[in-house]
């Protein structure tokens, strides 16, 4: 008998439990080290990663998914996964020492791994751009037609600042803004604090704002700034740590992608950009097979995400909308016209961003109303 969408929820939150009461975030050894893995060089994970994906020039892509992209790394169906990923915003590639001594930051490992990697990393010949992305990862076991689940573990800075700019005809209201300006956010670990200047202080909620699988094989290579229904630069800010992205699998082994960090984001991201910022990432991949799926949908302790996206803000809307009524009606057992009024009454359409060329709606689809239902999630 075919599984139900609903039934694959159910059982996505039991296994998901099930993993964590079993020592699944940990590993005994590490002894089928990449080339590309350095083992002298300290995890700043919280949690053990069976595998690093340092930020090195040769893990780097500069602006782009496709099918044809190499991967530089390749993973087996559980492991999890520190990816550590840089962020030049604001950094010249011609001269990028210059704005570490500028702003009075050190050029210590960190600044000298964007350094190289600004030198070494060529953009795509074709002339596609983006954003400065490690990757892509090779899943073993993914193929299309599965749904990749991506539990975020861990977000931590190997940077104690990040950089947010203004420039004229960017933004949400490209128009108004008449000079560039860069201003760096410094950051207070201890009181997880973001500093512009004297009296404004952002708390620090780090996310990464690029998450993506490959597009498929006959499509050609994208560019890392508009997301699509395989993920990138969704800009979500919500997928925090404890919180896991669900993506559609087109091409063997999945190909993942990261990159574009954020120390912390207002809904719309309405400069362009956010408290862009380096961040190593650890996740948990975990291949569901068969289960496909159309479009990226996050889940959180507290909430179901569903996604939409189009180059008109009205559309995404309606695709949000869409994407949370099919959902509440598939997977929670909901006919479309309850689906539709609980959407109306207890649902909140977000915008994430407003400055990607595809732009984004997300809907959050709390737990809580849903007071017959038991939902267990591994974080």
């Amino acid at each position: 008998m075919k599984t139900s969408r609903r039934s694959f929820l159910r059982k996505t939150s039991r296994n998901s439990l099930a993993l964590l009461s079993t020592g699944g975030l940990t590993t005994t050894s590490i002894d089928h080290l990449s080339p590309l893995t350095d083992p002298t060089k300290k995890t700043t994970a919280v949690i053990k990663p069976d595998h690093v994906v340092r930020s090195l020039p040769e893990n780097m892509v500069w602006g782009y998914f496709g099918a044809d992209v190499p991967p530089v790394y390749k993973v087996k169906d559980g492991d999890v996964v520190e990816i550590q990923t840089v962020n030049p915003s604001g950094v010249s590639r011609t001269n990028p020492e210059e704005f570490y001594t500028k702003n009075n930051l050190p050029i210590d490992q960190h600044a000298q791994e964007v350094i190289a990697i600004l030198k070494n990393v060529k953009p795509e010949p074709s002339g596609i751009r983006g954003h400065m992305l490690t990757g892509p990862v090779y899943i073993d076991g993914a193929q299309p037609g599965d749904t990749l689940e991506i539990r975020i573990l861990d977000l931590t800075f190997p940077a104690g600042f990040g950089v947010n700019s203004v420039w004229p005809g960017g933004g949400g209201i490209p128009d108004e803004v008449k000079t560039r300006e860069t201003f760096v956010y410094r950051y207070d670990a201890k009181r997880k604090m973001a500093t512009l200047k004297e009296g404004v202080e952002i708390p620090l909620k780090p996310f990464m704002g690029v998450m993506a699988l490959s597009p498929p094989a006959d499509m050609p290579r994208q560019s890392s700034i508009p997301p699509n229904f395989f993920g990138g630069n969704l800009d979500i800010k919500h997928l925090t740590k404890g919180t896991t992205l669900f993506l559609p699998v087109s091409v063997p082994g999945g190909l993942f992608t990261t990159g574009d960090g954020h120390g912390a984001q207002g809904n719309g991201e309405v400069s362009g950009v956010a408290i862009e910022t380096a961040i190593n990432l650890t996740v948990k991949f975990i291949v569901h097979k068969g289960k496909a799926s159309k479009q990226p949908r996050a889940e959180t302790p507290t909430h179901f995400i569903a996604v939409g996206l189009d180059k008109d803000l009205n559309k995404a809307m309606k695709n949000a909308l869409s994407e949370a009524c099919a959902f509440i009606r598939d997977e929670l057992g909901f006919t479309f016209n309850e689906a539709l009024s609980i959407a109306s009454t207890a649902v909140d359409f977000e915008v994430s961003q407003v400055v990607d060329q595809t732009l984004g709606v997300h809907a959050m689809i709390p737990k809580a109303i849903f007071t017959k239902k038991k939902f267990t999630f591994w974080a």
